[in-house]
């Protein structure tokens, strides 16, 4: 059974994806009603034994509402007017979402306060600006 590379450390089955062929939505003329060209990609995200689970929950979250009640990731590829194309379609979006639910997340931001001397530096700043302010009046006269 052929494996569908992801990255370096992740590789899916071939088997544990199902593929069936649909006739395509739009314009197509006369093979529009004959052929079957569109693809439905099926792979079930909650029970592949090859997705280490934080890689599964982040692609559950990542599919949003392509994934059924029964955790089936479900693509339906008909950009093409061949089956070859949109099934090879089907497989780069796959793979594309799952290369972006393999990547870690960013660690959490540390909170930083801010040093001596930038505080000094703000404060000094708000001092000038208030006095360039304060000496803006109207001209005092003797009247």
């Amino acid at each position: 059974m052929p494996l569908l590379k992801i990255n370096e450390t992740l590789a899916i089955e071939e088997d544990e994806i199902s593929l069936r062929f649909v006739r395509a939505s739009g314009p197509g003329g006369q093979n529009i009603n004959k052929v079957s060209t569109a693809v439905e990609l099926r792979f079930d995200v909650w029970n592949s034994p090859t997705l280490p689970e934080p890689v599964r929950a982040r692609l559950a979250r990542l599919a949003g509402r392509r994934l059924t009640q029964e955790g089936v990731l479900v693509l339906l590829a008909e950009r093409f007017r061949t089956q070859e194309r949109n099934r090879a379609d089907a497989h780069d979006r796959l793979i594309e979402l799952i290369r972006k639910a393999a990547e870690p997340p960013p660690p959490p931001r540390k909170k930083t306060r801010p040093t001596l001397a930038s505080k000094k530096r703000r404060l000094e700043s708000k001092t000038r600006r208030g006095a360039v302010k304060a000496a803006r009046g109207r001209p005092g006269g003797d009247d």
